[in-house]
């Protein structure tokens, strides 16, 4: 059985689930496919806020299945471009989503599924949860976005390390290196990322999608450029209806209701 997609709702929170706990939910197709899907539709959801990215039993993804490359390397180079394409194609969704990704994550983090976990927003870790990029013990590279994004989080030192020497990381180690945000008790991810989600949730969602935008732009601009980018996203917000419920709220000594 290859992995599905499962896909909740919790309130303004969309739950994403990558699902075959038999083979700590590996890769397949089928769920790469939902999973665009499923953020493409988000994207244009007024009721969706946030969504978190998970695994269904006690791991969050192993990343590749091993069965899967060695029929594509007997297929040939054609089959295994496609399948990173496609693979590919869902880190530049993640990436593209205006509202805030969220990784929950138990157990194992291996391979592309570390890649998926760092393609996130933010990383809620269990404490028990372990991140690998595995690729080296098997003579491969990584790929879907591992190294780019660790290029921008870490010294260059720390993410060779991470790529070479393919040993587990714990959930408190990458914290100290900045890449988890929150760790939970083991078997807490999800219900922390979902306590995450819901104050994000309550933000005006234009401030965070302006805010996700320019941190991203932002390694590849000069000073000017960006302070440039800031003032456009700054005069927007301001003359949006959620600055004036934001402001007003503000002198009212109350919660905001943005929209």
């Amino acid at each position: 059985m290859s992995s599905e997609l499962l896909t909740e709702r919790q309130g303004a929170v969309l739950v994403l689930t990558i699902s075959d706990p038999a083979s700590r939910n590996t890769l397949s197709e089928q769920a790469i496919a939902a999973g665009i899907e499923a953020l493409n539709i988000a994207e244009s959801a007024d009721d969706v806020r946030c969504a978190i990215l998970r695994g269904a039993g006690s791991h969050f993804c192993a990343g590749g299945n091993l069965q899967g490359l060695q029929e594509r390397r007997r297929a040939g180079p054609p089959a295994q471009v496609r399948m990173l394409e496609h693979l590919h194609q869902l880190v530049e969704a993640m990436r593209a989503f205006p509202k805030p990704l969220i990784a929950a994550v138990e157990g194992a983090a291996a391979g592309a599924g570390f890649s998926l976990a760092l393609a996130c927003d933010l990383i809620v870790a269990a404490e028990d949860a372990r991140f690998i990029l595995s690729y080296g013990r098997i003579g491969l590279s990584p790929d879907a976005g591992a190294t780019w994004h660790l290029a921008r989080a870490l010294p260059r030192p720390l993410a060779q390390q991470l790529v070479w020497l393919a040993e587990p990381a714990s959930a408190r180690q990458l914290e100290a290196w900045g890449l988890v945000s929150r760790v939970a008790d083991p078997g807490q991810a999800l219900p922390e990322a979902l306590r995450l989600a819901e104050q994000l949730a309550a933000m005006a969602p234009n401030a965070l999608a302006s805010a996700k935008e320019l941190l991203d732009a932002a390694p590849g601009r000069t000073l000017t450029a960006q302070l440039a980018a800031e003032r456009d996203h700054f005069v927007e917000n301001l003359f949006h209806a959620n600055a004036a419920e934001g402001l007003a709220a503000f002198g009212e000594k109350r919660a905001p209701r943005f929209r």
